[in-house]
């Protein structure tokens, strides 16, 4: 069974840190493009971060970048977002997501995963900034 398992979320005041995680189970968790992406209410889906198979490329959306770092441990299934300087519009529903490798490895790519025939999510976990 597939699953995608979110951790870390919360709330913070504006400036602040938080570190998510996510456990990776019932697939090949190596041979797919990995990130997160995050939806506001009233607002549309967006790829924050993503991380190819391999780790060596990752992409960030103009908006967490230099804020935000993607990393992975295949070893262990892992997949993590540190986000650094928070904003209050960086409060969201953020969601791991694992896409399969049919296009380049991307922020864009990444919220495809929402759908059955490019990948999966996980439950999300809420992120809330306060100014």
């Amino acid at each position: 069974q597939v699953q995608l398992v979110e951790s870390g979320g919360g709330s913070v005041q504006a400036g602040g840190s938080l570190r998510l995680s996510c456990r990776a189970s019932g697939f090949t968790y190596s041979n797919y493009c990995m990130g997160w992406f995050r939806q506001a209410p009233g607002k549309e889906r967006e790829g924050v971060a993503a991380i190819d198979r391999d780790g060596g490329t990752r992409s960030y959306a103009d908006s967490v970048k230099g804020r935000y770092s993607i990393s992975k441990d295949n070893a262990k299934n892992l997949l993590y977002l540190q986000m650094n300087s928070l904003k209050p519009e960086d409060t969201a529903m953020y969601y791991c997501a694992a896409a399969r490798s049919f296009a380049a490895c991307s922020v864009g790519y990444i919220v495809l995963a929402v759908t059955p025939e490019f990948g999966f999510r996980g439950q999300g976990t809420q992120v809330t900034v306060s100014s």
